[in-house]
């Protein structure tokens, strides 16, 4: 027989993927079914909690912007508490582990305290929209890059991103948590010398039934943003690759000229 990869008082960082549990990797679905107790975040997807076996203990951890049901050191603690405990403890991610997902603080924590961890990795957000709308993230000649921003900061700070950079053009550019910061992405971009008409691609809620797209240009991007649902996980994606994104959205995107 194969080792043992889930024995008694050890963690698994697994990826949730952005909500369908159709995304799940088979490893996945095989560690949730294994686990004596999981550790969930409020962006996990309710068809994933589903998969949890009733036997096993749920735990949410929730953090949302602006609403952080236990901070990054009360779950570090937990999770050591529950390996320390002898269990089989599964920490669950929206998306994957190892793309905003402070999964670096946990893996560190738990390795501190003399446990084994691993991650298993799940499909980030931004692959979930660009399958959907039926588009590449990168496309020769027109987006030699990706790059994956958080747009998350501070309640009250500005968003530091560097912007020349980011404005150059020649990349696919991935905004997570963008709702809030919608107006500065494109204001910042903008000041920078990126073009306002250059594609943009707002989605809500990727992957599920209730998903929502629209296509948009950069300089209406706060609007367009505003007009879909209040309070939905948010992606924002720019640049000229986005102008080949399926026309199913709400809305219409040109290429930009020249």
């Amino acid at each position: 027989m194969p080792p043992d990869d889930f024995p008694a008082g050890s963690v698994w960082l697994v990826g949730a993927g952005p909500g369908d549990p159709e995304l799940l990797t088979m490893k996945a679905v095989r560690l949730i079914e294994r686990a004596d107790i999981v550790f969930y975040d409020a962006l996990v997807g309710r068809g994933v909690l589903a998969l949890i076996p009733d036997r096993a203990e749920r735990v949410s951890v929730g953090k949302r912007s602006g609403r952080h049901s236990k901070d990054q050191g009360t779950i570090d603690a937990l999770l050591v508490s529950a390996a320390h405990a002898g269990k089989r403890v599964v920490r669950l991610k929206g998306g994957d582990p190892m793309i905003f997902g402070r999964a670096t603080e946990e893996i560190a924590a738990i390795e501190r305290a003399g446990f084994r961890v691993r991650v298993c990795p799940g499909i980030t957000t931004a692959s979930a929209v660009a399958a959907s709308a039926g588009m590449s993230l990168s496309l020769r000649g027109v987006a030699r890059d990706i790059r994956f921003l958080t747009a998350h900061s501070r309640r009250g700070a500005a968003l530091d991103l560097d912007w020349d950079s980011l404005a150059r053009g020649g990349s696919t550019l991935a905004f997570y948590m963008g709702r809030e910061a919608a107006g500065a992405i494109a204001k910042g971009l903008m000041a920078a010398g990126m073009r306002g008409d250059t594609p943009v691609l707002v989605a809500c809620n990727a992957s599920l039934p209730d998903e929502q797209r629209l296509a948009t240009r950069l300089d209406l991007l706060g609007l367009a943003t505003q007009s879909l649902a209040g309070s939905a996980p948010t992606l924002i994606l720019a640049g000229a690759a986005v102008a080949l994104a399926e026309r199913a959205c709400s809305g219409q995107i040109t290429a930009p000229a020249g």
